[in-house]
């Protein structure tokens, strides 16, 4: 077991290393691939939640066997780290051991990792997903968190993908383009959207010029907008 890997694809868009804590996720996003990916019930998936058997001790074991140091290693892919209604300590866990090892994190939740903003410093990422779903109390709550992060000196991002409502993308970038140190933005792939993509592409890229926002658009959004 190699809890480390390098991601492949469209993954690899986001980090070179990355590392998975959790068996499933509880958020349930109708777009969710980590079933599909994992060979897993979809039910099963979102309903049973736990930490990876030994994950913490294999992390261990990978890094000291291939002397892993100054990575920026992306917490999570297939699951979320801070998966809501769970003990999150071993997320903790992990990101102690990589910090103590010389590594660095990017985080990527819907859930509420402020717990650990302790650990984290300014060579560190705390992200959070804006989907255009509608605002909830736990959707408050990511944007405070975000903000608390910023205020603490670690690095912020938001991963706007997919998008899933173009009207509702263009409010969340206004609302976070002062506490945000860069913003991805992607499609929504597989399922039916009456988004015309190049041109949300496009107004896209042209906003976050005009707020002086960092981004990157993913490879298949950019292909839509011919370029």
């Amino acid at each position: 077991m190699k809890p480390i890997y390098i991601p492949k694809g469209a993954a690899k868009e986001y980090c070179n290393y990355a590392l998975n804590i959790y068996t499933g996720c509880p958020h349930r996003c109708y777009y969710c691939f980590a079933p599909l990916v994992l060979h897993r019930n979809k039910e099963e998936f979102h309903s049973h939640v736990e930490p990876r058997k030994n994950i913490v001790e294999e992390t261990r074991k990978q890094i000291e066997i291939y002397d892993i140091k100054d990575k920026l290693i992306q917490l999570c892919f297939t699951c979320d780290p801070y998966p809501t209604g769970y003990d999150t300590s071993t997320t903790r866990e992990i990101i102690k051991l990589l910090k103590e090892t010389g590594n660095h994190v990017q985080i990527l939740t819907k859930g509420d990792g402020t717990r650990d903003f302790d650990l984290l410093d300014e060579n560190d990422y705390y992200g959070i997903t804006l989907d255009g779903t509608p605002t909830t109390d736990l959707i408050r709550a990511n944007l405070n968190s975000l903000a608390e992060a910023h205020s603490r000196g670690i690095k912020t991002w938001v991963s706007f993908e997919p998008v899933t409502d173009d009207k509702a993308f263009f409010v969340e970038l206004h609302l976070v383009s002062l506490i945000v140190d860069h913003v991805k933005i992607g499609k929504l792939n597989y399922f039916p959207s009456d988004i015309d993509w190049a041109d949300f592409g496009k107004r896209a890229e042209r906003l976050c010029k005009e707020l002086e926002i960092d981004y990157y658009i993913k490879d298949s959004l950019r292909e839509e907008m011919g370029k």
